[in-house]
Order: C-alpha cells, then structure tokens, then sequence
C-alpha cells in the first residue's frame, strides 16, 4: 500500500541529494541537521519514494495513496539501536538492590550474578517461552520509536544454550516488522565451570561454538567482552580471528570498567563498532581516528551503574563520530527507550541535540551496517519513520525526557 504524510511541521535527517548521501557524520558535522518544514513523504510499497515541500505536493499529479495527515507533528526516521541483549529470561531487579546497597557489578559478578545469573534462568527456558517475552519488549521499543534492532547472545555461554538463542533471534526476524541483526557473543562471561581455565573456554568457542553458528548461519557478527575481570586482548584476538575466517565481522564490548585494549584491538580486526567507551583517552581516540570503526556510547549503563561517563566531547572534538544505543539488558540498562538514550545524550554528555539525533539514527545504522538502508530519510531508503504528536522543535525530543512523544510508527511501509 503506498502512503501518503501530510501537513509535516519538519522532516527531520532529511538528505536530499543521492551523490551527497553519508554512511556516518564525524566531528563537527555532527552538529549540522538537514531538515525540510511544511512537507510531505510519499511511501510506495516499503519505500520512501518522495518527499518535499507541501507546496511542491501537486507536482505529483494524481495518486493512490492512504493519506496520512500529521497534523503538525514533525517525522523523524526510526531510531536504529545497534547494540542489546533483549533476548532473555526474567529480570535482575535484586542485583538492582544489592547495587543501590553498595555492590559494585564485579562483586555481583563474583558470587554468581550478573551475566551468570542470567545464563542459568535462560538455560532453564524454552526458545518459545523466550520468543513471547522478547516479543513483548520489541513491540514496546516499537512505540517508543525504535525501527532497527541488533541482538547478542551472551547467555547461553555453552554451545546448545548459545545456539538456542541465536535460534530465537532468527524466529524474531520472521515475527517483528523490525530489522534486526543478530551478533554471537558466546565470550560475554566465563562460566562458573570454567572458573581457572578460561584458556579452555576461549578453545571452546574457537573450536565449537564459531563453526556451529556459522554452519547454521545464525549470526551477523562476533562480539567479546574484552575488558577488566572478562576476556583478554590475547583472547579477544584468538576469538576475532575465528570469526573471521567464517565471516563474522567484529563489534566489541571494550573499556567499560577499565582501560582494557580493547579498543585497539577492535579497530585491529576492522570492527563494525567498539562498544561502551567509558575509559577512553588518546590512545583510544588516536586509533579510532581514520578507522572504519564507530565508537558507540551505551549512556543506559553508565546511568543505571552509576559508571563514569565516556568523554563524548572530546571524541567528537577529535573528529570522531559517535553513536548511541540502549544496551537493553535485565542486568545494567533494563530499558530499550530510545528516546531517553537521546535525553541522556544531551543532558549527561553535553551533546547538541543535533549530536544526539545524529547519534541514534544514521551513526547508530552504521554501527549495524545498514546506513544505505535506514537512519535517514531519504528517496530509496527503507520506510521506517515515525510521526510525532504536535511538538514545538526538534530540540524537545531530548528537552521532554520522560513522555512518549510518538504518534504513529511505520516501518517498511506499514503503519504499525
């Protein structure tokens, strides 16, 4: 069915030119938003096939199209979240106690929490029982604005649990209207069974777990935890380079509890994205600069840790583009809300909120290799977009932290 968005106060991310379209935004043109007021969008099939001036409109000539009239509201392309663990067994909101006594998340960690904690409920689940709980959460980062989705495994942490739920995000993929990509992180934790012989749990990965994913073509990516108390550099590189043979390319967890190397080995192996960022200094910016790697900033778990905060300012002062994603997780950030994550942008990392908007859609889309795809509104992209409820700018998306400020979500080309 084609679509016709009416009576647009702004179109925002608008790129209106083929030969000047961008993969990503760096530095300082993360402070530049094209936008075009009183407009218009036309969808045909799952795509945007036009879009301008309200004026402009009869230029058209005559369609057969559903008439969408947005009433003033402003159109924003789909928030693309590029890194969760939103397939999982039951909540942690104990470890959510224990935290506000004081435990820090290695502690919880170390007697058995955390990721650990989350493997033995998974284990104990059915892929069915996973797929109706995971359904639920998409539907719900659907109406908050959410369009593109990727998701780790991380606990399973054996082979069949590892591949029961790449299974589950493979069935996702058929049942949601939204994009997903699915990245293999059997290195998310060692298990208690492994405890002392870590060595022996990277080989299992290596020699079990990488062929198995491949061979039943279960994932877009690898990813490691390579970070203090978790997966070395050295074992990071084994890992990585197992990937690849199979074609999975890298986006790493790095530096979220100490400078770890992380970084400079995600950018090593060409890594899609490096994920947490909350050590970074020049080292890290050094070997991000002229890298195809995105730096991506999850500000959920630096809120719901109480973590030190990534320097965003100085990445970008660098020159560095940055993204931002949700890290929806039951452990660390039990919440896929993109529109917070843009609010935390602004207010805790001091990004303009033409940064912000820019972190979360077309920087974000690059860190799941689907800028060509989405991120932007633009002729030939898919049809993820939503509508706003009337709002005075764009700059309130991140002023009004805590509505939801969607009216109507469409997402390849159908309005959900």
């Amino acid at each position: 069915m084609n679509i016709l968005i009416t009576n647009i106060k702004e179109i925002v991310q608008a790129e209106t030119s083929r030969n000047a379209r961008k993969q990503k935004v760096c530095g300082s043109e993360m402070s530049k938003l094209k936008t075009i007021k009183d407009a218009y969008i036309l969808i045909q099939d799952d795509k945007i096939s036009s879009f301008g001036l309200m004026k402009e409109l009869g230029k058209l000539g005559k369609l057969t199209a559903r008439e969408i009239d947005a009433k003033g509201g402003m159109v924003f392309p789909s928030f693309c979240d590029s890194h969760t663990h939103l397939v999982y067994a039951g909540s942690r909101e104990i470890e959510y106690v224990d935290k506000i006594k004081g435990l820090s998340y290695e502690e919880i960690a170390k007697r058995g929490g955390g990721i650990l904690n989350s493997a033995k409920k998974l284990h104990d689940a059915t892929e069915n029982e996973l797929i109706e709980q995971a359904l639920k959460r998409l539907e719900e980062i659907i109406r908050y604005g959410t369009g593109a989705v990727e998701i780790k495994s991380g606990y399973g942490l054996n082979t069949e649990d590892e591949l029961k739920m790449l299974r589950v995000i493979k069935r996702l993929k058929k049942l949601s209207p939204l994009t997903i990509k699915a990245t293999f992180l059997g290195a998310h934790a060692v298990p208690a069974e492994y405890k002392g012989r870590q060595k022996n749990y990277v080989d299992l990965i290596i020699n079990e777990m990488i062929p198995a994913v491949a061979y039943e073509e279960l994932a877009d990516y690898i990813d490691v935890f390579c970070d203090k108390g978790f997966f070395t550099v050295e074992d990071t590189d084994r890992i990585l380079m197992a990937g690849l043979k199979y074609g999975l390319r890298p986006k790493i967890h790095a530096n979220e509890l100490d400078y770890s190397g992380g970084v400079q080995v995600g950018v090593k192996y060409n890594a899609l994205s490096v994920d947490h960022l909350e050590y970074v200094g020049k080292e890290e910016i050094n070997a991000l600069l002229n890298s195809d790697t995105m730096p991506t900033v999850l500000p959920g778990a630096a809120f719901f840790l109480g973590m030190p905060l990534a320097p965003v300012r100085k990445m970008i002062e660098a020159g560095l583009p940055v993204a931002m994603a949700s890290d929806f997780n039951p452990g660390s950030s039990p919440s896929g809300n993109m529109q917070f994550i843009l609010s935390l942008a602004c207010i805790k990392y001091r990004m303009l909120p033409e940064e912000a908007i820019n972190a979360v859609t077309l920087n974000s889309a690059y860190a799941m290799g689907l800028s060509d795809e989405l991120g932007s509104i633009a002729v030939g992209k898919k049809a993820n977009l939503f509508i706003t409820k009337p709002i005075p700018s764009y700059e309130f998306m991140p002023y009004s932290y805590g509505s939801n400020k969607v009216e109507t979500v469409i997402l390849n080309g159908v309005v959900q």
